[in-house]
């Protein structure tokens, strides 16, 4: 696929479009015009970032921090609506209380990720993490760590004959009860994890909440109080990239845009890989940055960010603020100084992030998209699982994902995970807002 990057106002019906002179596209070999469509500027036009202003918790927030000192609890609500605020402020309470929390998680990504804003927010001397890939500070009375190191502790103590010294367990992402592969792991936390100890689930994409809720009940002989909100705080737009370059919503009032339900399947090459490098020069364009690229696999991820070239016209300053922060960190981790994709990483500021990734250098990327210092990742769905990367957009070229065995369609649930990690609510610890947050989030199918 390929997209056009420079386009100027002009006037028509249905789509207004700003378009450059025809190009032949070297891979089609035909000229071609991005078009934008009236629907999708006037969307476009909603860019901005919204004025800080003091964090207010929502009511389904306060509600659910009342709830879990009496009960365990179960909280759905749709991606970047604050349920981590929630964890944050119960982990606050036992902390202030002298009691310890275990915060667990799917992925070491996000272990990672949670470990450094917790560490901020309580004092690293409080936190720390268990993961297969680090341990720091083990006996701290907050532990960050992945879902399979929690339950390997309950397997130890149930061994000696003891219990688990905490008093709080935040189960993130929790519909991954639901997974085929790992939902085992959750259930045996929940089977074994002693009455006394009070319970938070967090998740967006749970559909069975209220059994959920009744199950847990009926096993740990203790209420559970189900808390929802379907309130987005970041309103997400989906946009539909066209191999031809058309840029439309993808559905309006009546349905799916008409024009992508009579699309001609073999105007897309099945085995295409997705011009990444178009791609980006279009959301550039557009003021569609920063953005998350969801990709099949890692080698996919690789090759993306091989495809990617510096803006023609890079904005300095952040160019400056952005190269003195790469120099900053690797004087942190100095050993990342020889990786095979730092000099890429400063050429063009864009990364690959996925399982196959060196843990520092992943944690590296994740503190310099989450500074708003880079344009786009490229990653595997596993990041879609809870990662906090300040996005404005994410874009999906495929409609499958390998699971480790083959490729399968995406389901809803993962769907939803993807789109979810476009917007973000803002910052919960002052009234400054990220740049790279904005009024409005966009979702891009191509």
């Amino acid at each position: 696929m390929s997209f056009f990057p420079r386009r100027r106002h002009s006037k028509g019906k249905g789509y207004r479009a700003r378009e450059s002179a025809p190009i032949i596209d070297p891979e089609l070999d035909r000229p071609i015009r991005l078009k934008v469509h009236r629907n999708v500027r006037a969307a476009l036009d909603c860019i901005q970032v919204p004025e800080p202003k003091p964090f207010v918790p929502d009511p389904f927030q306060v509600e659910a921090l009342r709830a879990i000192t009496e009960t365990d609890v179960l909280v759905t609500a749709p991606t970047g609506a604050g349920k981590t605020y929630i964890a944050m402020k119960a982990i606050e309470d036992v902390f202030r209380s002298g009691g310890r929390s275990w915060y667990a998680s799917p992925l070491k990504a996000l272990s990672n990720a949670k470990y450094g804003e917790f560490g901020e927010v309580f004092g690293a001397e409080n936190v720390g993490i268990l993961t297969g890939d680090r341990k720091e500070n083990a006996h701290a009375p907050i532990i960050v760590g992945t879902t399979e190191i929690l339950r390997n502790q309950l397997y130890d103590t149930m061994h000696q004959g003891q219990d688990l010294s905490v008093q709080l367990v935040v189960l993130d992402e929790a519909h991954y009860l639901g997974d085929q592969d790992r939902g085992v792991v959750w259930e045996e936390v929940l089977i074994y994890l002693p009455a006394r100890v009070r319970l938070l689930l967090l998740s967006a994409t749970i559909q069975n909440a209220r059994g959920i809720c009744e199950w847990l009940e009926w096993m740990r002989k203790a209420p559970c109080r189900w808390i929802t909100t379907d309130k987005r705080p970041v309103p997400l737009f989906p946009l539909f990239l066209f191999p031809s370059g058309e840029l439309a919503p993808l559905s309006t009032r009546r349905g799916m845009f008409s024009k992508i339900r009579t699309v001609d399947p073999k105007s897309f090459p099945k085995h295409e890989f997705p011009n990444v490098r178009r791609i980006l020069d279009v959301l550039r364009d557009t003021n569609l940055l920063p953005a998350i690229f969801f990709l099949k696999s890692r080698a996919d991820c690789e090759r993306a960010i091989e495809m990617c070239r510096p803006p023609a016209n890079p904005d300095e300053v952040k160019t400056a603020a952005f190269q003195a922060r790469v120099d900053e960190l690797l004087e942190e981790y100095p050993f990342l100084q020889h990786h095979q994709h730092l000099n890429h990483l400063r050429r063009t500021r864009v990364g690959a992030h996925h399982g196959g990734q060196l843990p520092h250098w992943k944690l590296f990327l994740e503190r310099l998209m989450q500074e708003g210092h880079l344009e786009a990742i490229f990653s595997t769905s596993t990041v879609a699982a809870g990662v906090n990367f300040p996005a404005r957009t994410v874009v999906i070229p495929q409609s499958d994902r390998f699971n480790g065995k083959g490729f399968v369609d995406l389901n809803a649930t993962e769907l939803l995970q993807m789109t979810g990690r476009a917007g973000r609510r803002g910052d919960r610890k002052s009234t400054r807002l990220n740049s790279s947050h904005s009024s409005i989030s966009y979702a891009v199918f191509c």
